[in-house]
Order: structure tokens, then sequence, then C-alpha cells
């Protein structure tokens, strides 16, 4: 089975209005980079993007938000995008704020087919409001609702044509999971190799959970927070 799309705006052409995105990536590494550029030229509104942030405000999926597509994000960290914090305040951007632990236990155990799983964190705080809370073994655990989403975007560093994908050191991150939990999962790769290429023991995200494969058109890996240091001195 060949699940190679030529383009990320074929591998997409059935994300609609109103579609739920699971979105790998933290901060700006990571990022399926032509997919959000692809969902942005075809302007597809009222997204529910879940994802540990929304990038920045001009690059990651801070590119969608910035344009007026995204409805609701569902994040851990909201630190680095203006948009993302005007958006919210002036009532336009519905935010559900998740524990950063939490956010990725809910898409594992999404991706997992666990519907809910207990957790001390959050316990007495606003976040806790109207969910069930249970004592084990003396202490207090606040109920989660595992996470799935209508599709899944994320980026690879190498991936085959039956979906088998590896990523690379920290860009690795949310993707992994999130490749699980969508119904519909779109892996991006840098490299596109054939079926045999890869050593199944490095496989970190089999081929049996992604549906759709594209090989990136272009990137400009985007730096979040650029941090030097002086040279040593010669």
């Amino acid at each position: 089975m060949n699940k190679v799309f030529p383009s990320s705006e074929a591998a997409i052409f059935d994300i609609e209005d109103g579609a739920s995105i699971l979105a790998g990536g933290f901060g700006l590494c990571g990022n399926p980079e032509n997919l959000i550029r692809a969902l942005h030229k075809k302007g597809v509104k009222d997204l529910t993007i879940i994802s540990n942030n929304c990038g920045t405000d001009e690059y990651g999926l801070g590119i969608l938000l910035k344009a007026g597509q995204v409805k609701k994000m569902v994040s851990s960290y909201v630190g680095e995008n203006k948009n993302f914090e005007r958006q919210y305040l002036n009532g336009e951007l519905e935010v559900e704020l998740v524990p950063q632990g939490t956010l990725a236990e809910r898409i594992r155990c999404g991706g997992a087919g666990i519907p809910a799983f207990y957790t001390p964190t959050a316990v007495g705080t606003m976040l806790a409001e109207g969910k069930e809370v249970r004592e084990f073994d003396g202490r207090q655990y606040l109920m989660e609702r595992g996470i799935r989403a209508d599709f899944a975007i994320v980026n690879a560093w190498k991936g085959d044509r039956l979906g088998n994908l590896v990523y690379r050191k920290t860009a690795r991150n949310f993707n992994p999971l999130c490749a699980t939990a969508g119904k519909i999962a779109i892996a991006e790769v840098e490299h596109l190799v054939e079926v045999g290429e890869l050593d199944p023991d490095l496989v970190h995200t089999p081929g049996i959970y992604v549906d759709r494969v594209v090989q990136g058109e272009f990137y400009e890996k985007w730096i979040e927070r650029r941090t030097v240091r002086p040279r040593p001195q010669a």
C-alpha cells in the first residue's frame, strides 16, 4: 500500500471548516511546516487545534491564528504569541489550558483507546472545576479525558511509503503521541525512503497509525527564540 500524496495541499483535501486537529511540535521545533502552510492556503476556519502551544506571532500554528482560522486552542503554553493573548482577551478565541504532562497523557490515552485517567495535577485549582475527583491511597486525583481529533498533522525526519516514521532528536516531542490519536493521521517527512530502508528497531511510529505521507516541499526550520553567546577569545 502506497500512502504517499503528491503535495501537502493534496494530503489535506478533506480537512474542512470546523475540524479538530492534533498538531505535533514543541514551540517551533518539529512543526509540520508544510501542512500548516497548506491549511493556511486552503483557508479553512473555525478549527479546534490541540497542540502544546500555538507557535509565535509569525510562525508555526501562529500563521493560522493570525489569519483568524482558529476557533479554539487546547494548549499548555501560550507565552510566545501576542495574537493568542489579544484574541483570547477580546473573546475571539476559546482556550482550554491543560498542564503539559496532563496534555501529553490525554493524547497518549486517546491514541491507546483509554477514555480517561486520574492525575493529582490541578486538584484544588480552577482547572478542576466541574471534573470528577476521587481519592486513592489517601490522595486526591482528578479525572481527565483522553483526546481524539478528526485529524493529526505531524512532522518526521524520515518516513517510508507505508507510513513508518522516524523522528530526529527533540523534534520528536509531541509528534508520536499526536500521530496515534487522530482519526486520520497525516505525516510530512523531510526524507521519503523506500520500504525496507528504515531499520525496524529505530521506527518511532509504526505505519499502522499513519494514513497519509507527504514529502515536505520546503522547510524554513523556524527558530522560536534565538540565543547566542560571544565566541571564545582566540
